[in-house]
């Protein structure tokens, strides 16, 4: 029997939930387990207080929805607060006097989320919010949230079919087409739905909208589109499909803009589709494009485009990386030297030369040693082409993958490695952005993303970084390269301090993926220096998760059982050298917890450039032991940050106050 998706038993009128909006999620959390509708509350708290730490969930006119999919809820459920005082969940307009945590099952169906997206859409009318607030009991409160998720019944199959109902006078002028989408796909999506349907209606324009959310998405038809004079990008994530809507007019932004300022966005659209100068999508160029008419800045663009290069390449770096990581294990590291007379490696000989049935001289493992060393140099050698062409393509999505992977290619050929791989990206992507705002008629627009954009992008990119840029960066990029391999004593010593500091920053954000990137682009040319560098780069990287861990078990009344919680799942990420394990911990405590992090990761950095620990594997952490150098001095450098880290957090907690306020927590990535 499937239960109800709220009981008076997770209602709760007039509380006093605590001061923050942890403490909120967490007393809901509470009445779900014991409704017995969470089989781990301190779980259901953190996956809920990850989704807070992607963007807030409070919205206008006092009212939370803080929501999220967690493995300890077996089937949806809604738990409510009505709250005094009231709590800041980051709302514009103030904190919140109405909470929602909204918990669907990890693997739940279409049928949970439509249920809940139903309930999102609810909270956009003020008679229904307002009834909230007026509630005299739990049971009012239960009626009026079934009532509002309630799915429509479907008539007797012996019943006539109602009238159809008549359709709204043709006298719109102006027809738009909208995409709604949001990280997790269950409130956010379907509010920014429902409030630019009503603000259209509003308007007295026709409007639809395909909302990609986690019930699935309902496509617009071909036909929609092309009948549609402008289109709505209300979205935090990717366009799936967005080429088809190539050549219409855009309005583009953050997901919650549609929900704060709907009639706006309308506005925008209207006046976009009389508009000829206005940007139009050709691909991710229109919605760069538009940037300004939404809430994504170009401070915030910039950033967004370098760290889609970086997490594109890395696929590139951790599979090359470690398969020539295996490669050494099973055949050693003569197999990377170049034999006198020798354009190649002795690997890349093997491989080409041996087989099965021919082995060399140190049999089947060094014959396999040299295969995987030289798939893993083929995959390394797509590193800065992958970095150009996804700068590139955030830019002007497809139609700059062509010039960006060019561009790259260039940068390789004429010696500019990894910084002309940047540079070349951005021309290849901005040239294409420029190229793609040039006015056509409407019947070559289908031709420019395909053929135009990514023949003269690929041309202007080309000819700039061979006639101008080319030895320019390739002489930055030798001397760069020339002095870390010079670098010695203090001064690497030094550089291991700065790395250290970048990787514990931002846990996993773009300065630690900019440390990241630099690492793993020296590994191209594999020098004592660049070797260095890449250790630093992941001791250091693994000290927070083990650091927060550690402090757990030391002092574990300083943190919330939650976070005790995700403290034993820091080590397992700590030592696989995934510095997000700390994320959790620093979202909610952030003044106090980075800065400890960071003296502990300049520490290890410090320790690693001192004792000359190398390392040839990108990715892994102690589990690519093999693939470092020095392994001992290795291990105590990690574990001299992580002791230090963790001393450092347990005495900040202890003996300072949390700060009222906390900056925004650190982006989510993926080292």
């Amino acid at each position: 029997m499937t239960q109800p998706i709220i009981t008076d038993d997770l209602v709760l009128l007039d509380v006093d939930a605590g001061s923050d909006k942890e403490a909120v999620i967490a007393r809901l959390a509470g009445a779900l387990g014991g409704a017995g509708r969470a089989s781990d509350t301190a779980g259901l708290v953190g996956a809920a207080m990850a989704r807070e730490a992607q963007s807030a969930t409070g919205l206008p006119g006092g009212i939370a929805i803080p929501h999220c999919r967690s493995p300890y809820v077996d089937t949806a459920t809604i738990g409510f607060a009505r709250l005094d005082p009231k709590v800041d969940f980051g709302a514009p307009d103030g904190p919140a006097d109405l909470a929602f945590l909204i918990a669907a099952p990890e693997s739940g169906g279409s049928e949970h989320m439509k249920l809940l997206s139903s309930l999102a859409r609810a909270l956009v009318r003020k008679d229904f919010v307002e009834s909230l607030r007026s509630a005299s009991s739990t049971q009012e409160v239960v009626e009026l949230v079934n009532s509002a998720v309630k799915p429509a019944a479907a008539p007797p199959a012996s019943a006539p079919k109602p009238a159809a109902e008549p359709k709204p006078a043709a006298d719109k002028s102006v027809s738009i087409v909208a995409v709604t989408s949001c990280p997790t796909g269950i409130a956010h999506t379907y509010m920014a739905a429902d409030a630019l349907k009503a603000a259209a209606e509003k308007a007295g324009v026709a409007c639809t909208v395909e909302t990609q959310g986690s019930a699935g998405s309902t496509p617009l038809s071909a036909e929609t589109i092309a009948a549609a004079d402008a289109v709505i990008f209300a979205t935090d994530v990717g366009v799936k499909d967005r080429q088809r809507f190539a050549g219409k007019p855009v309005i583009a932004s953050g997901v919650k803009r549609a929900i704060n300022e709907p009639d706006k966005m309308v506005a925008e659209a209207i006046s976009a589709a009389s508009d000829p100068g206005a940007p139009w999508v050709a691909g991710q160029a229109a919605e760069s494009a538009s940037a300004p008419a939404g809430d994504v800045g170009w401070g915030t663009r910039i950033r967004q485009i370098l760290l889609t290069g970086v997490s594109y390449m890395i696929p590139f770096v951790a599979a090359g990386g470690l398969l020539i990581a295996l490669g050494f294990l099973l055949a050693g590291y003569e197999i990377g030297n170049t034999p006198d007379g020798e354009t190649q490696s002795l690997g890349n000989i093997i491989a080409t030369h041996n087989s099965l049935t021919n082995l060399p001289s140190g049999g089947v493992a060094q014959y396999l040693g040299a295969v995987l060393f030289t798939l893993g140099g083929l995959a390394f050698s797509f590193l800065v082409p992958a970095l150009a062409g996804y700068i590139a393509f955030a830019i002007a999505d497809r139609p700059g993958i062509a010039p960006g992977f060019t561009a790259g290619a260039v940068a390789v050929f004429v010696g500019g490695g990894f910084i002309g791989g940047i540079v070349g990206g951005l021309i290849a992507g901005f040239a294409a952005l420029w190229i793609s705002r040039i006015g056509v008629p409407q019947w070559a627009r289908g031709l420019m993303p395909v053929v135009v954009i990514p023949l003269f992008a690929s041309m202007v990119v080309g000819l700039l970084m061979f006639l101008l840029l080319g030895r320019p960066l390739a002489a930055l990029t030798s001397g760069l390269t020339n002095w870390l391999g010079g670098l010695s004593g203090g001064s690497a010593i030094a550089l291991g301090v700065i790395l250290g500091l970048m990787m514990c920053f931002d846990l996993g954000g773009p300065v630690n993926k900019a440390a990241y990137a630099f690492a793993t682009a020296s590994l191209v040319n594999p020098t004592q220096a660049n070797l260095q560098i890449m250790a630093a780069v992941m001791a250091a990287g693994m000290v927070p998760p083990l650091a927060m861990a550690l402090a757990t078990v030391i002092r574990p009344r300083l943190f919330s059982e939650p976070e005790r919680e995700n403290g034993r799942a820091a080590w397992l990420l700590g030592a696989s050298f995934i510095t997000e394990g700390a994320i959790p911990f620093a979202a909610a405590d952030p003044l106090r917890v980075i800065p400890s992090m960071m003296v502990g990761g300049a520490v290890t950095g410090a320790t690693v450039m001192a004792a000359a620990v190398t390392l040839r594997a990108p990715h892994g952490g102690i589990f690519v032991f093999f693939a470092i150098g020095n392994l001992l001095w290795f291990v105590i450098a990690v574990a001299l940050g992580t002791v230090v880290s963790a001393l450092t957090v347990i005495a900040a907690k202890q003996f300072t106050k949390r700060p009222v306020t906390a900056p925004e927590a650190p982006a989510l990535a993926t080292t």
